[in-house]
């Protein structure tokens, strides 16, 4: 709710600090409200992922005397029911409620239905819905195996097209499966994300697939908009790049068309839903999976579709020798998703993980370089102003150098500090996503003891983790977790791979082979 309150003050989180501040100072209140804290407020959970606990109370005094509401409302989840509009409020309408009036519209316009027949559909949804009920549905999702979703793939397609297969490697003595899908050579390359080797281009006469959606895939997105609503998932309807054609070797070329959020969102980004509630409800019916991507050849056909994807980077920091870890190492980063995000939630990933999209360039923010920078200042350097979730950015070039984070900026200070690779690329046979995997090496070790106190997940993640690398051991028991979502364990395996091959002495792993087809 507090959140909410926010935005229906038009205000981003970083703004509403800085009023905060000066509300204090101006009505001699003792309180005080930094960035980072407000974040956590919003989360409701500490960096570590722990629940919140109480609130300071010179703090909630600070937030009752803006809102004149208690902490404990201000704190709590905000209604479904007005997210969807049943009651009528004097504040203009906050940012959640315009991007579900957005999604509405779409469904109404995609489904053939007079103007507001979605909103009453979604409304009679939300009223049948029980909040609790579905937290726990949200909780069972996030305990279907990746080794279970990777075997019912497995039968739903047939998977030994002409040089086409799953990605599957060995760690050790153990073989690894997931299910992103492609061929051997697509994942056994290496290309620096330097603007030379990364030649994709917008296409801005591509056309978009767009039809009168079927009566399954309406009765679902209904659903995904009051799931949506009652659940706080945060969904900003801004464009995508989606993947027309793909040629990948040292130079990767190709070209992207745009797609709004929405059309993605309640259409093939569905199919990741239906096929955890099929494995987990041991039960073979996949209507959207039969309609939206039914066989290798539509997974190999991403212009045939709404095919969005991105980039997904294991970030390795290089660090000093120290007395309580021992010898250098490079500090391996792993986060868990948060139950407020759209596809992934509750599973394992690598960080920085974003979709591929542009900001306010639509041409030059197609290199994946672009989005891989982007996602670090985002994910783990504190910059809210690039977040696209939020759809608030005013600044013409947000990733100008005069606004970058001070750890960026000291990264960009001197070649060699900073190593951005593409590492592999396929297609996530789960949701039809395209996954480019990637690595990011911060390799002056100077950066940790300067900045290493900064690093730190934004609300994406519940909870940031770190694997030394020097502990192969403890890695292969990472590698070996359920709860891995599928690009995730892909470009951990992949920048295994290749921190193998670049990191010396800082690196004992045991080697990642492909294992064939």
């Amino acid at each position: 709710m507090l959140e909410q309150k926010i935005r229906e003050r038009r205000m981003t989180l970083e703004e509403f600090a800085e009023f905060a501040e000066t509300f204090a100072r101006e009505r001699g209140e003792p309180g005080t409200l930094g960035l980072r804290h407000l974040h956590r407020l919003v989360a409701g959970r500490k960096s570590s992922g722990e629940p919140l606990g109480p609130v300071r109370q010179v703090t909630a005094r600070l937030l009752e005397s803006i809102f004149e509401t208690g902490i404990e409302e201000l704190l709590s989840a905000p209604s479904a029911v007005e997210a969807v509009g049943l009651e009528v409020s004097a504040e203009p309408p906050g940012r959640a409620d315009l991007e579900i009036a957005a999604a509405l519209e779409w469904l109404d316009e995609r489904a053939g239905w007079a103007a507001g027949m979605s909103r009453a559909k979604v409304r009679a949804r939300v009223r049948e819905s029980d909040p609790g009920a579905l937290l726990d549905q949200r909780a069972w999702r996030a305990k279907v195996g990746r080794r279970q979703l990777v075997r019912a793939l497995d039968r739903y397609y047939d998977a030994s097209a002409s040089g086409h297969g799953m990605y599957r490697v060995r760690y050790g003595d153990e073989e690894v499966v997931t299910t992103v899908f492609g061929r051997p050579d697509w994942w056994d390359g290496v290309a620096a994300l330097d603007g030379q080797s990364d030649r994709l281009v917008f296409n801005t006469e591509a056309f978009m697939p767009r039809g009168v959606l079927s009566a399954r895939g309406v009765e679902a997105a209904v659903y995904r908009i009051a799931e949506s609503a009652a659940l706080g998932v945060r969904v900003a309807n801004l464009p995508l790049y989606r993947l027309l054609n793909v040629q990948v070797g040292e130079v990767l070329t190709g070209t992207v068309g745009l797609a709004p959020f929405i059309e993605y969102a309640l259409t093939v980004d569905l199919l990741e839903r239906e096929m955890v509630d099929a494995v987990s409800r041991r039960h073979g019916g996949l209507p959207l999976r039969d309609e939206y991507l039914p066989d290798v050849g539509a997974v190999l056909d991403p212009a045939g579709r709404v095919c969005a994807g991105g980039v997904v980077a294991l970030c390795a920091i290089a660090r000093p020798r120290d007395r309580f870890r021992g010898e250098p190492d490079f500090a391996l980063l792993v986060q868990e998703r948060s139950g407020s995000v759209l596809n992934a939630a509750g599973r394992l990933a690598v960080i920085p993980k974003g979709f591929h999209q542009p900001l306010n360039d639509v041409r030059a923010d197609v290199q994946l370089g672009a989005t891989l920078l982007r996602e670090l200042e985002e994910e783990l350097f504190g910059r809210t102003e690039v977040d696209t979730t939020s759809g608030e950015c005013r600044a013409a070039a947000p990733m100008h150098p005069a606004r970058w984070s001070e750890p960026m900026r000291w990264l960009a200070e001197e070649p060699g500090r900073l190593r951005l690779e593409r590492t592999g690329f396929g297609f996530n046979l789960v949701s039809g996503n395209y996954e480019f995997a990637s690595l990011v090496v911060i390799e002056d070790e100077e950066f940790w003891p300067r900045f290493g106190g900064q690093v730190e997940a934004n609300w994406e993640a519940v909870g940031l983790q770190l694997y030394s690398s020097l502990d192969g051991g403890l890695i292969g028991d990472l590698i070996a977790r359920e709860s891995w979502s599928n690009e995730g364990l892909f470009a951990l395996l992949q920048g295994l791979r290749r921190l193998r091959e670049i990191g010396g002495k800082r690196v004992d792993l045991p080697e990642v082979e492909l294992s064939g087809l």
